[in-house]
């Protein structure tokens, strides 16, 4: 994600991630170090959507991805 994106992230923009993004978490790399908050890890894996607790930030999964299977 570009400063770019990350900065309209806290304006409520839609972040599309994908399997490479995960973990995901918030703040994502590349965010203005004045636009940091405490780094929280999201679940985006079972709802398909999730927000960010200290931002507001909406990421969601990009249609068609394919989650990697955990077996345990």
């Amino acid at each position: 994600m570009t400063a770019a994106a990350a900065a309209t992230a806290s304006e409520h923009e839609i972040i599309e991630v994908g399997a490479e993004d995960l973990p995901l978490h918030c703040p994502r790399p590349g965010t203005s170090l004045w636009n940091m908050h405490p780094r929280v890890f999201l679940d985006v894996a079972h709802t398909g959507t999730t927000r960010c607790p200290y931002c507001g930030a909406e990421y969601r999964l990009k249609p068609g991805t394919v989650l990697p299977e955990h077996g345990h």
